[in-house]
């Protein structure tokens, strides 16, 4: 018996036996950690179903014995916390931090080393780390690989980039985890700097969806001091294993303790929505650093970029093939005529921003060295402080604040990161001497020192030594071909965008997917917002360049929802001032959309309309429906709670969709949007007939043609039904007594 007990001890030691659960607070999600024969193992569960199979925890050592297994349960500690921050800026005014945390502490006999696994539990997901107290076995150690693994309970759908260790600008794929491997080559695109590692491997946030109707996103939180984690899939078994970025030497890793890993990130939901709406990645953040961020504004601007990206215009002064910046003499060589950042055509683009109540404007090209900037892997590239002859850093500094106009800087550093931190605290305070407060820096092409990978830990290590030099100067940064966001907004709230993904740029290059901006909210944005530089109005671009036939995947509209959609604080308006002057009022939207938010509501606005529509039964009055990109839902609710007296403000669908509204007793609104010239709409009103229309001026939006771009008035009720009764093949007076009729009626008011 003795003996017997002996056993259960040493097993119970072990924790073999041993077993922690730990619940979200809203008690949806469970957490369960054990060691199995030494090995650290957790799932994760939401409403009773399988997020996380049996996963492994660990980490692979260059040297010595790895941290993977031979662990003893040393203790565990749960504890609750709950707390409301605000936030500098962002899409909600204040972020409640509620969670459930188990602290587990593992010791390895055989090493006499520990290592802590802390798990926190949200209402909206599940987020872990690694943790490595200071300790005379474990002072200074290499990662070969961090073995995490997520096992899947399916083949899911996902929603996948493939994984590289310097590039994320490659279009979406949406295919089943075990179609991976066989669209891998198809999905890997030609980029300026490219290191794919896996016929499996994939990036984060990674957006799953279960057949069953479960959400998941795995993603990572807190990228300190550490390499960038892209995850690697066992298709025969649909286990995801964590992948670190290497250096050099291959080496994933360099510690020493007291360190921790990033947190590995699990939002999971039956509503897409909460996805979308989950403020956990920043939660797993540390709170702001800075004691002063008055001068962290959002932050509205337009720029000197797409008509170069176009190749409308250069970024360079000269056509020479090479220079030496600490050679050549630029006042004695011949312009070529298409240098954009002149000093008169940058004034232009001021006059526009002042005339239109934008805060800033970038300059790309403004400084010396542009004529061999890339992909010639050179170290002294920019001296970033030394402008082209015909820029006037003075004159533009006067000029800009003359008509109360920000200027925003470009540091792009071709990848040659040695040289820019070698010139960075010269360039920052060229800055702060000359009142620029803001900073796009770019990492085209590869690294140097070569050999480096943009998401390594030396890389990781230099974006946030930008960013905290920068705070220095107060000066907020917009990081371009830098790693994809975790959440550090929160910790260092000058961090006011980031590109990180395939952007507006690729629309000039042969096009983005049409679904591309549809799905970055659930991935990229997961971790923080884009610098996407939306707002192309003409989509042609052989307008600009005759020789770049490319076209924009895109409609005015869906430009204009890219604001909305593809949040952040620092929001472009990318096109062309010209193009802009054609669409006034289109271009309204993009001057009045709000850049710093309150709050976001997606349920609550579902609730508010089955509320109002019951109002509208007690009452008998009609109910007038506006809406955006959203007829779906409109559709869902009134199936529910059906009304049949109202309109359809401005309605904005096809035929069939015409036609649903009508069978549920609705008007449609026929506005301006009629007379545009790519208006769908007159499809759709012969289909439908003058007895289901209603006629609206939607003042001051949609100025109806003949007078686009001036301001919308009641007045141009007339041009609205002058088109319609085109459309119609009848007279004016006849779909004005129509529609008029059609409207008494709505009211209770007609014959």
């Amino acid at each position: 018996m003795k003996r017997l007990i002996f056993i259960l001890m040493a097993l119970l030691s072990y924790g073999i036996l041993r077993a922690e659960t730990l619940k979200s607070p809203d008690g949806n999600i469970v957490l369960d950690f054990e060691l199995d024969n030494g090995v650290p193992v957790y799932k994760v569960d939401y409403k009773g179903r399988p997020v996380i199979k049996e996963s492994k925890l660990g980490l692979d050592l260059k040297s010595g014995k790895n941290l993977t297994d031979g662990f003893r349960l040393a203790g565990s500690e749960t504890s609750t916390f709950d707390e409301t921050w605000k936030p500098v800026w962002g899409e909600v005014k204040e972020i409640r931090n509620h969670y459930n945390e188990l602290e587990v502490t593992l010791e390895q006999p055989s090493t006499d080393r520990r290592m802590i696994i802390r798990f926190r539990v949200f209402d909206d997901g599940v987020g872990f780390r690694y943790e490595f107290p200071d300790q005379p076995n474990l002072d200074y150690f290499v990662i070969k690989e961090e073995k995490t693994q997520f096992a899947m309970a399916g083949d899911h759908t996902a929603f996948w980039l493939p994984g590289d260790y310097d590039t994320q600008e490659y279009s979406t794929v949406t295919s089943k985890l075990s179609e991976i491997r066989g669209l891998m080559n198809e999905a890997i695109t030609p980029n300026s700097s490219q290191t794919p590692f896996s016929p499996t491997g994939v990036q984060t946030a990674l957006m799953m969806k279960t057949d069953d109707g479960l959400y998941i996103n795995l993603h990572e939180a807190a990228l300190v001091d550490y390499s960038c984690m892209s995850l690697d899939l066992d298709d025969k078994n649909m286990i995801f294993e964590s992948h670190l970025t290497p250096d050099a030497l291959g080496d994933k890793g360099y510690m020493q303790t007291p360190a921790k890993s990033p947190w590995r990130t699990i939002i999971v939901s039956d509503d897409a929505r909460d996805i979308l709406a989950s403020k956990m990645t920043l939660n797993l953040n540390e709170p702001c650093v800075y004691e002063d961020t008055s001068w962290i504004k959002p932050t509205k601007y337009i720029g000197v970029w797409w008509e170069m990206i176009t190749g409308k215009s250069t970024w360079a002064y000269t056509d020479l093939p090479h220079v030496k910046l600490d050679l050549v003499d630029y006042s004695r060589l011949t312009p070529n005529g298409r240098h954009a950042a002149n000093t008169e055509h940058v004034k232009e683009y001021i006059d526009f921003a002042a005339e239109h109540g934008f805060d800033a404007v970038l300059v790309e090209g403004w400084n010396i060295g542009w004529e061999d900037w890339i992909g010639k892997s050179k170290d002294y590239v920019f001296d970033f402080i030394t402008p082209y002859p015909d820029f006037d850093v003075e004159e533009i500094e006067r000029y800009a604040k003359s008509k109360g106009v920000k200027m925003i800087m470009h540091h792009e550093t071709s990848g040659s990161v040695r040289n820019y931190e070698r010139h960075m605290e010269k360039a920052y305070q060229f800055m702060n001497d000359h009142g620029y407060d803001a900073v796009k820096s770019g990492y085209v092409g590869d690294i140097i020192p070569r050999g480096e990978h943009h998401y390594g830990q030396w890389m990781v290590n230099h974006y946030l030594y930008a960013l905290t030099e920068a705070a220095k100067h107060k000066i907020m940064v917009n990081a371009h071909e830098a790693v994809r966001p975790t959440g550090l907004s929160r910790t260092y709230p000058n961090l006011i965008g980031n590109e990180s993904a395939r952007g507006t740029e690729y629309e000039s290059f042969g096009g983005n997917n049409p679904d591309h901006t549809t799905i970055l909210p659930f991935t990229r944005l997961i971790g923080g917002p884009m610098d996407y530089t939306p707002g192309i109005f003409e989509t042609d671009i052989s307008k600009l360049n005759p020789d770049n036939h490319s076209y924009v995947r895109s409609t005015l509209a869906r430009q204009l929802a890219l604001y909305v959609t593809m949040y952040s604080p620092l929001q472009m308006a990318a096109d062309l001032p010209e193009n802009y002057n054609r669409f006034l009022d289109a271009f309204q939207f993009i001057k009045d959309v709000a850049l710093d938010w309150d709050k976001s509501y997606y349920r609550e606005q579902i609730k508010a309309f089955e509320h109002q529509l019951g109002i509208a039964k007690e009452t008998g009055l009609p109910v007038i429906i506006h809406s955006r990109d959203s007829l779906e839902v409109i559709f869902e609710v009134l199936k529910k709670h059906p009304y049949t007296r109202g309109i359809l403000h401005c309605f904005p669908g096809n035929a069939a969709e015409a036609r649903q509204a009508i069978d549920m007793g609705y008007l449609l609104g026929i506005g301006g949007v009629v007379t545009f010239k790519k208006s769908q709409m007159a499809d759709t009103l012969r289909e439908i007939g003058p007895a289901n229309i209603v006629l609206e001026t939607d003042s001051p939006y949609l100025t109806p043609v003949p007078n686009r771009g001036k301001r919308n008035e009641s007045a141009r009720l007339k041009d609205t039904l002058i088109k319609v009764a085109e459309i119609y093949r009848e007279s004016p007076e006849v779909v004005a007594e129509a529609t008029s009729e059609n409207a008494l009626k709505v009211f209770g008011m007609g014959k």
